[in-house]
């Protein structure tokens, strides 16, 4: 293993983050296909240096760089969702079970709505969705 960018300790330009995130990369690859990485707990040169690398990187992005934040549907909506389409049921029909108009369903579908109290009762009720998970999600 050649090592490369020993006197970096800090990246402040993206050319250099390309460069550095290339080698760790061909690090990774080098010590996959000398099983240099075949243990979880692995201490060699190989894994200190990614590790190095590696939080330089991180450290760049977190200062240089925006993501996006991730969207994920709540437990308890991808729940709903399931019963719906188990029983074939529009959102329009679900509405009416649960006594609501299919514009409210919806914004709670859509995670723009809390849960009240009320409505996970009806959601236990009417769709036997697990108490225990309408109240960590509702």
């Amino acid at each position: 293993m050649k090592k490369k960018f020993n006197d970096v300790t800090i990246i402040d330009n993206k050319k250099l983050f390309d460069e550095i995130a290339a080698y760790e990369e061909e690090l990774i690859d080098e010590a996959t296909a000398n099983g240099a990485l075949a243990e979880p707990d692995a201490d060699n040169e190989y894994t200190r240096e990614i590790g190095r690398v590696g939080v330089l990187c991180a450290d760049y992005e977190s200062m240089y760089m925006t993501f996006k934040h991730l969207k994920f549907k709540s437990p308890l909506v991808v729940c709903i969702e399931n019963e719906l389409s188990k029983r074939e049921l529009k959102q329009h029909e679900a509405a009416e079970m649960l006594s609501m108009k299919e514009s409210t369903f919806s914004q709670i579908i859509r995670g723009r709505r809390p849960i009240s109290m009320q409505m996970a009762k009806r959601l236990y009720k009417v769709f036997n969705i697990d108490p225990k998970l309408i109240l960590e999600f509702a």
